[in-house]
């Protein structure tokens, strides 16, 4: 995971000033340098001045080796942790071969009748016989399956397709079935059921089977015959059991019905209310009367630097580049470790950083920024770089120029000794300076000695091209004053010690990289790109801002399938805090209280907050690294990485949820004593495709498919299948005020025939009707709400608002004195601020600068004039009636970092009808079944990379779209117009739109 510089401080873009040994950062790859006696690297003076002047200085001389660190009394320095090797995989659950067939689900003519006593436990059913298909040998025949007895087996032969079927000798109600597998087990077989012994159902599917015991509760079924069809062996033997049992129904295998009442409906014409504005959490940027700018911001650990990729890389003859063969082809050895979060980063592992900028004060002529940070715990002085190293070809993955001017270079020298000078400083107080009137030695505003000046740009080489086209080092460039739009690349390093680590009772590592920010002098944060030379940085375009200045900056880690996990660029010092706490929730499971990636603390508050039947145990199962859930693709497949809301009608044909599902699909169960899996038939499945074929105006032919789905349980009568929508932008799109959201609703139909409709919902914990936002039919009022509901609705887990799972059967059983273990208020809170908090990648159209040689990421390879182009079909084909292109947030939330911004969703959050062939029938609120919420298009092009190799996601409410082009031509009712004129468009066209959508 390095790049071509050595493991030594050749690494480090600016040497250690001669005086000082380089113990404490050798094999790291910060400039930690503590005072700036090298002009060229950021002027100053000796280490013994406090004199803060800019130096004309020279250009900095090549990065050299420095020596071998010497061993601290604590032992020699390690590297920064790095993850595991393997990132998480998304919980998928074992897909079925596909080498199965589906039989119908069990009628109700053979479901159990009405009236079955479930008021005792269920009865072994006696006298059952067994047939099956041919067998090992006469010993072993299908009789010895139901004999009794754990010491005889049944066994078939080699054959992959081998059954065994019971015969009750009757119609026979049965509520529970018992596998005993011998080591020859199945791996994946279907349980029929018939009532002939002809024309056969099927009751349940296993994919990924186990052997051992194999239970199947709630069988819910009146027959006379069950088989066992086998599909695929666990061994190179044939099938072998045991034992087969079965039981009556009882209160120990069967769910009982329950009674369900309908969520209520604001009349038409309701009046709405819009929440009071809230009081800021946290202030991330203000003002002080003399025009001093002050930006804080959050950095967490990291495990390397923004331009490591996963292989080494350098320009043309300058070091190795493993970004292509020896035959000059593109290859990838693997992503670096950036974008990744560390082990335990949500525990004293985040820092907040406070630029004191002076450029806009009346009469500076040399402005200088203070640099204060605000840790958990003592650190060693310096940590810090300033300035892209951009005039040596050979730094291109990291490096710096200039370590500023540390205010007392003793906390950077007692490094050597193995102590942390840098004590814990208490945060600011909002709205002014910790020390604004004291500073420390004559600098207002610095905390202390640890406290850093940057006041130049330092002297460098300017750079022109070689024989190859590379930019290498001419002239020299002397160092200059700072001034207003300087663009300053910063980043910091944590570098603690195990004694200070001891001391606040953590046994983790102490040395870790961070976050690499742009700052503009006099403005603040801003999302950056790399440009020539080797990826200098360079504020982005403010068009590709997608979720406003706190976009995130483009990867050049080989991170994607964290893109969408990341913080708002511009994220507080302690909601830094407050968002680690939430992350680590979502990846948290709801039973053990397990986090899904290596090396984090149990979450003790999570254990057993999971009732029985759930969908999945983490956030992080359906919503794949904060992305889309797994798409329908193979016959068989369950359905519990995504959402089956269901209801049913009552005698006034009103939709109430469901009596045996409730408001949505519990497809997995655990038994609550022993956390032990259990199959409770409440599966939804595949059950097949139904395709059609568009041609294209230019003769393309393109596949559509629909999945349909079979339950292992009862059919409502309504139901709707839906995905999960990726978690980025949330809390930019709660900020956007709710008259701005009503004012593009049409009461008349536009020339396209496109209206548009607010859906108006109940707030469940005021009642107060309220503007729907989320969800695919935009049913959630707040992201308080979309949380809540679905902990409850995905993973069985109540909350404030929802304090007990009853309230899955609708408001009259939802009794909010009855109060279940579940997510306490605080624990709410943070999950909701995480989503609030987390940012939107930064549009993909303009042209990065890799080395020459280098081979580009495939996100970053961009064509910005096919973009642009494609930007002007979107508009002329009038997507953008409904995928509004940008707007305004305003003040309606707590979280600075999202008011006042202009963002570009690509969505009206208003619900259009779309069409017969994606309703589903199911009701939210206001919303018909043909109506959906535009859904945002921001990160649409991150889509597959953001699910990683292998995962298989897909566009639309059902994941039906493979593909975007497919997820336009399913688009009808009021996008018909935009959907025949995409149809119609030339093949450079169509292309065009595709890389503009693929940019977003």
């Amino acid at each position: 995971m390095r790049n071509n510089v050595s493991d030594t401080d050749h690494k480090l873009a600016c040497p250690p000033p001669p005086s000082l040994a380089r113990g404490l950062v050798a094999g790291a790859v910060l400039a930690l340098s503590a005072v700036g006696v090298l002009s060229g690297c950021g002027g100053g003076s000796s280490p013994s001045s406090t004199d803060t002047n800019p130096s004309s200085g020279t250009p900095a001389p090549a990065p050299i080796p420095a020596p071998a660190p010497a061993p601290t009394a604590s032992g020699p320095e390690t590297e920064p942790e790095l993850p595991p090797t393997t990132a998480p995989s998304p919980s998928t659950g074992t897909l079925p071969s596909g080498g199965g067939t589906l039989s119908p689900p069990l009628p109700p003519t053979l479901q159990l009748p009405s009236g079955v006593d479930l008021s005792k436990p269920g009865a072994t059913i006696q006298g059952v016989k067994a047939t099956s298909s041919a067998v090992e040998n006469n010993n072993n025949g299908p009789d010895k399956a139901v004999d009794g007895s754990l010491t005889t087996r049944w066994a078939s032969t080699q054959d992959d397709a081998a059954w065994i079927q019971f015969d009750f000798g009757a119609k026979t109600a049965l509520g529970y079935m018992q596998l005993v597998w011998e080591n020859a087990y199945g791996k994946e077989y279907a349980i029929l059921a018939s009532d002939d012994g002809q024309t056969w159902y099927q009751l349940r599917y296993v994919a990924g089977g186990k052997g051992g015991t194999e239970e199947f509760f709630n069988l819910n079924a009146n027959v006379r015959y069950v088989k066992i069809q086998g599909v695929a062996r666990a061994t190179q033997y044939g099938y072998s059991l045991f034992e087969v049992s079965f039981k009556s129904p009882g209160s120990d295998n069967t769910l009982a019905a329950v009674t369900t009442s309908a969520l209520p409906t604001p009349p038409v014409g309701a009046t709405i209310m819009t929440p009071a504005i809230p009081a800021p959490l946290e202030q991330v940027q203000f003002t002080l009367p003399d025009g001093t700018l002050v930006t804080r911001f959050g950095f967490v650990g990291r495990s390397r630097h923004a331009r490591e990729r996963g292989e080494d890389w350098a320009e043309i003859g300058y070091g190795t580049n493993d970004t292509v063969d020896a035959n000059g082809k593109p290859r990838d050895k693997g992503p670096g470790a950036y974008l990744n979060f560390i082990a335990n980063y949500f525990k004293n592992r985040t820092w907040g950083v406070e630029f004191i900028d002076n450029s806009r004060v009346a009469g500076v002529t040399k402005p200088r920024i203070i640099i204060n940070q605000y840790y958990q715990q003592a650190q060693r002085g310096g940590g810090h770089s300033f300035f892209r190293r951009f005039d040596d070809p050979g730094v291109t993955g990291y490096g710096w120029m200039s370590p500023g001017q540390l205010l007392d270079p003793t906390t950077y020298t007692d490094g050597f000794k193995d102590l942390t000078s840098c004590p814990v400083v208490p945060k600011p107080p909002e709205g002014a300076l910790l020390k604004p009137n004291t500073g420390y030695n004559g600098v207002i505003g610095a905390n202390d000695g640890c406290s850093v000046v940057l006041d130049n740009v330092p002297g460098h080489r300017d750079v022109g091209p070689d024989a190859n086209g590379v930019l290498v080092p001419t002239t020299t460039v002397a160092s200059r004053s700072l001034k207003v739009g300087d663009a300053i690349e910063f980043t910091g390093s944590f570098f603690s010690s195990r004694a200070a680590m001891d001391a606040i009772g953590d046994n983790g590592n102490f040395r870790y990289y961070t976050n690499e920010v742009t700052y503009v002098v006099g403005s603040g944060l801003r999302p950056w790109y790399g440009v020539q030379p080797r990826l200098m940085n360079a504020p982005l375009p403010e068009e590709t801002l997608l979720g406003g200045t706190g976009s995130i900056s483009y990867d050049y880690a080989d991170n994607a399938t964290f893109m969408f996990q990341q913080p708002s660029t511009q994220i507080g010092m302690q909601n830094m805090q407050r968002f680690t706490e939430g992350r680590r929730w979502i990846h948290t499971n709801m039973w053990t209280g397990d986090h899904n990636e290596a090396g984090n603390d149990r979450n003790t508050a999570a254990v057993g907050l999971q009732g029985p039947r759930f969908n999945q145990s983490t956030c992080f199962a359906c919503h794949i690294n904060n992305g889309r859930g797994l798409a329908p693709q193979v016959l068989n497949q369950r359905l519990d990485t995504m959402a089956v809301r269901t209801a049913a009608l009552d005698a006034n044909g009103k939709q109430v949820p469901h009596p045996t599902y409730g408001l949505a699909v519990q497809m997995n169960a655990r038994s609550q004593t022993t956390g032990a899996l259990q199959d409770w038939g409440m599966s939804v499945r595949v059950a097949g495709f139904d395709t059609k074929t568009v041609t294209l105006a230019d003769g393309t032919a393109v596949t559509l498919s629909k999945p349909r789905v079979a339950f292992d349980g009862p059919t409502p009568s309504v139901y709707s299948l839906r995905a999960a929508q990726p978690m980025i932008g949330m809390g930019l799109l709660e900020a956007i005020p709710d008259a701005d959201i009503l004012a593009r609703v049409r009461s008349t139909p536009d020339e396209d025939g496109v209206k548009g409709q607010a859906n108006l919902v109940y707030d469940p914990e005021t009642g107060a009707v309220r503007v729907g936002r989320y969800g695919w039919k935009a049913a959630k009022v707040s992201l308080r709400h979309q949380s809540a509901n679905a902990a409850l609705l995905d993973m069985s887990v109540t909350s404030p608002l929802y304090p007990n799972r009853d309230c899955l059967a609708g408001p009259a059983k939802c009794d909010k004195n009855k109060v279940e273990k579940g997510l306490s208020e605080a624990d709410l809170q943070l999950i909701t601020r995480y989503v609030a908090l987390l940012g939107v990648p930064a549009q993909r159209s303009v042209t990065s600068g890799f080395p020459k040689g280098v081979t580009p990421l495939p996100y970053l390879d961009v064509n910005p004039t096919e973009v642009a182009a494609g930007a002007k079909v979107f508009s002329s084909i009038r997507c953008t009636a409904c995928h509004v292109a940008e707007m305004k947030t305003g003040l309606g939330t707590e979280l600075t970092e999202n008011r006042n911004q202009t963002i570009r969703p690509y969505t009206d959050l208003l619900l259009h009808d779309m069409g017969a062939d994606l309703a589903d029938n199911l009701v939210e609120s206001q919303a018909a079944g043909n109506q959906w919420r535009t859904s945002p298009l921001w990160g649409i092009g991150y889509t597959e990379y953001v699910a990683g190799t292998g995962v298989k996601v897909g566009y639309l409410h059902d994941s039906r779209a493979s593909t975007l082009t497919e997820a336009i031509l399913w688009h009808g009712g009021e996008a018909t117009a935009s959907r025949q004129r995409f149809i119609n468009l030339s093949t450079a066209d169509r292309k065009a739109l595709m890389a503009f959508l693929n940019s977003l």
